[in-house]
């Protein structure tokens, strides 16, 4: 048996607003939310966003003939820490999918790079290497792929390698740990998180009555690894991964209402209060008598009368009228209430009326 719960207010939909042509950047709003889940969530988005998701990043790196990353490099004007800086800096984007067995496993990138002199002249003396000259066709699709890397100032012509894998976060170099590591293999620090900025803001929005309820907006910003859709969907699948390591101390279940059940249950309590009889809402005789004379017997036959009606009943004056309507005022109810919803008119109200006490009663019964 599970414990019913009031229903909760949840968004029909989801809007996300993306400039146009930049999928790194995106404004989410979710409405209407109850009070305090706006914090409750963006706070939990935000929190797995710029910790949990995973990028490729460059973890190793190699350039034949440099034995360490302290020294300079011939032909070159940057020496290895001032390159090192740069690879840090290298986004590549892939996606590992679950069909592909060693999607997640260390890849050695190799690339043998040859600057010529006619290249050096048709680059005014140097030339400039960048991302593209070192990954070409690969894997990888090279985000930032004009990011300079070194300047070459005389003809050149040395292997590189570099071992890219996934990770979360940020692992520094002597955190590393690659099997098979080569002679002269400089470990980099790596960035993993693709996500750059996360901000949340909670706002009132309206539901109804209620004016208290949140409006939560996300403003998502990555670097290009991943987009800012894919950040959102993938940290709201984590979060949702956490969450159900509790589902087996689930003790006991809840279920909750639905729209349609609230419905039933406020026409219940309204038909209820309809049924009364005139008389047990004690009011004055003279009022009574003045509503009986004008064939006026359940609550419902009183509402659905209009006030400037309720005026032209024999004996009928604005004392009986006050008083009426502050009793009515009193039961939630008031006159000339439209009753539709509720299959209720002025042509059907008896017979309604008395339907539903003849239910009520072999309900009881």
């Amino acid at each position: 048996m599970s414990v019913k719960y009031g229903k909760f207010e949840l968004p029909s939909k989801i809007k996300i607003e993306e400039p146009e042509a930049l999928d790194d950047i995106c404004r989410v709003v979710a409405e209407p939310l109850e009070r305090g889940f706006g914090h409750t969530l963006g706070n939990a988005l935000r929190r797995v966003m710029l910790t949990s998701l995973e990028a490729p990043a460059i973890l190793s790196l190699h350039i034949e003939g440099v034995p360490h990353e302290y020294m300079a490099v011939e032909g070159v004007i940057e020496d290895m820490t001032h390159i090192i800086l740069n690879f840090k800096g290298a986004l590549l984007r892939k996606l590992p999918v679950d069909t592909e067995m060693s999607s997640r496993r260390v890849k050695t990138v190799h690339k043998d790079l040859e600057i010529t002199q006619e290249m050096l002249d048709n680059n005014g003396g140097q030339y400039k290497v960048t991302l593209q000259d070192l990954f070409g066709e690969t894997e990888y699709e090279v985000i930032n792929q004009d990011e300079k890397m070194f300047t070459v100032t005389k003809p050149f012509h040395r292997k590189v390698t570099f071992k890219i894998g996934m990770g979360r976060g940020y692992l520094p170099a002597e955190r590393h740990n690659l099997t098979g590591k080569v002679v002269d293999e400089i470990f980099i620090d790596s960035s993993f998180s693709p996500v750059k900025l996360v901000n949340y803001f909670v706002e009132n929005c309206r539901v109804g009555g209620e004016t208290d309820m949140d409006r939560l907006v996300l403003e998502i910003k990555t670097d290009g690894r991943i987009t800012a859709k894919e950040a959102l969907t993938f940290s709201a699948q984590i979060a949702n991964l956490h969450f159900s390591i509790f589902d087996e101390l689930k003790f006991q279940t809840i279920t909750y209402e639905t729209e349609e059940a609230e419905e039933s249950l406020e026409k219940d309590l309204i038909l209820n209060k309809l049924s009364l009889k005139i008389s047990e809402i004690e009011l004055s005789v003279r009022s009574t008598n003045c509503l009986a004379q004008a064939n006026i017997e359940t609550i419902a036959e009183l509402v659905i009368m209009p006030e400037h009606e309720m005026l032209k009943f024999r004996n009928f004056g604005k004392k009986s009228l006050n008083e009426i309507k502050a009793k009515l005022e009193e039961m939630g109810l008031h006159l000339g209430m439209d009753l539709v919803k509720y299959g209720i008119s002025r042509d059907n109200v008896k017979d309604v009326i008395e339907q539903s006490a003849a239910d009520s009663d072999s309900e009881a019964e």
